[in-house]
């Protein structure tokens, strides 16, 4: 009897070790942002990569934010931005990148990898889970689609000044794409981010954001809250999301 309760301990522990991260997520979630674009051959894999984890994984923060640069090779991404393309860029900056490029994935605006290399990002992702470093708490709820409450919460001992960005995202698009790389293929895109822009400053004390209609206004089936430092271009310290949609 006690070797068969012996074994049963052993394959409940070894049970719980197996769950995946989604089923046991706890602490700061980390923020995925795919720099990707309809006309890169390169990027569909990773498109795909950041919806599964979009979708298995509750510790993290997924967003695709598509840039303009490929757009001169035949195919112009109905999602692509200026501003998008400008934020990679000084991710390059921050980060001592020389150039930009596609698929990239940032995680929590500290390190990047490529974005359909699936072991680099989950390696990724373990490492900004581990890393000891002072974070900014965020939750969001939502009672009503067109309102939301942004709780900040407090960070003993930081006295730095970072940005606090809304972000307005669509939660999933298919488009039939008929020239360019990706000629003849139907793509589909996951947290694809319609627009962001900065809605407070937050100095490490407890703060809450009331968001209603009008900050609200134009925004698509969910909003991301960032807290980035470096005037919004640096580490990002926390976040959370919420679907507009399920209010």
């Amino acid at each position: 009897m006690t070797r068969k309760l012996n074994l049963c301990t052993l394959l409940l522990a070894a049970a719980l070790v197996a769950l995946p991260l989604s089923a046991r997520a706890d602490g700061p979630k980390v923020v995925l942002e795919l720099f990707t674009s309809q006309g890169c051959s390169s990027c569909p894999s990773a498109d795909s990569l950041l919806g599964e984890l979009a979708e298995s994984r509750d510790d993290v923060v997924a967003l695709s934010f598509h840039v303009d640069y490929w757009d001169y090779i035949g195919w112009e991404d109905r999602f692509a931005t200026t501003e998008t393309t400008e934020r990679q860029r000084a991710y390059a900056r921050h980060l001592g990148v020389a150039y930009v490029y596609t698929p990239q994935l940032v995680v929590d605006g500290a390190r990047h990898v490529v974005g359909s290399n699936r072991r680099a990002v989950n390696d990724a992702i373990d490492v900004s889970k581990s890393v000891k470093a002072r974070r900014a708490p965020v939750s969001i709820t939502s009672s009503a689609p067109d309102r939301l409450t942004v709780e900040i919460g407090r960070s003993e001992g930081y006295y730095g000044d970072a940005t606090v960005w809304l972000v307005s995202v669509d939660r999933q698009h298919e488009t039939a794409v008929d020239a360019g790389e990706n000629q003849g293929r139907t793509l589909s895109n996951y947290n694809v981010v319609r627009a962001f822009r900065p809605v407070g400053r937050w100095t490490g004390g407890a703060m809450t954001l009331e968001l209603g209609p009008d900050e609200l206004s134009g925004t698509a089936n969910g909003c991301a809250i960032l807290v980035q430092e470096n005037q919004g271009k640096g580490r990002i310290m926390g976040g959370d999301m919420v679907w507009l949609d399920e209010s």
